[in-house]
């Protein structure tokens, strides 16, 4: 590909996404700014809280021809909060949702927050996490939940298959789906990042499955 085709399409990504960022509600399109290299998009800026962070990582991956993205958005908080203040939110936080369990610790050191414990299902793996990231003073969170196996390798791809066809967002005729014990291989092509990220969803959301390994191509 020439220089000069790659720059207008590198520019025309860039314009795609940063439409996207204006257009999302949950986005001051103002505090980040997009740069676009073949299919790469990368993040910079500040904003005010973690959930947002991270739904502008999401918002980027819905535009066809973004490849991956790297979210190098900082969190600048509007007012400072003990580590105590937030441990005991979160705790509360994770105690009212419904969705998950009560073994888990929650370790907060200068405003990063981690989770550890072991729950049976992926989705409630993700609740924790999404139930914590909107806490004030929360800078970042790391879950290190594990998820406990419970399925054999058989019935997890059977359920991963069928789900994928059920699915409107993903052309499951075009992916395959391994499984090895509890760690599933995806592969074969998509047409957008989005497309990719709800297939690696589908396969999270099977019982007993610990580790996604997603080789799926995107191909626009």
């Amino acid at each position: 590909m020439g220089t000069s085709l790659l720059w207008q399409t590198d520019t025309q990504l860039h314009d795609s996404v940063q439409r996207q960022l204006e257009w999302d509600p949950e986005i001051d399109a103002h505090d980040v700014a997009v740069t676009a290299s073949d299919g790469v998009v990368t993040l910079t800026g500040f904003v005010h809280r973690y959930a947002t962070k991270l739904a502008a990582e999401q918002s980027v991956k819905r535009v066809r021809g973004v490849r991956a993205v790297a979210n190098d958005i900082q969190v600048v908080l509007y007012s400072e909060r003990t580590d105590s203040e937030i441990a005991k939110d979160a705790v509360h936080a994770l105690r009212v949702h419904t969705n998950v369990p009560n073994q888990i610790t929650v370790i907060v050191r200068n405003g990063f927050l981690t989770l550890e414990g072991t729950v049976e299902w992926m989705f409630q793996k993700v609740a924790a996490g999404s139930a914590v990231m909107y806490l004030d003073g929360v800078r970042g969170v790391s879950n290190r939940m594990e998820v406990k196996p419970a399925a054999s390798a058989g019935q997890v791809k059977t359920e991963i298959d069928d789900a994928l066809r059920r699915s409107a967002e993903v052309d499951a005729q075009h992916i395959r789906v391994d499984a090895d014990g509890t760690t599933v291989t995806l592969s074969g092509q998509v047409r957008s990042c989005y497309e990719k990220q709800e297939a690696e969803r589908v396969a999270w959301a099977a019982q007993g499955v610990t580790h996604v390994e997603n080789r799926i191509v995107i191909a626009p």
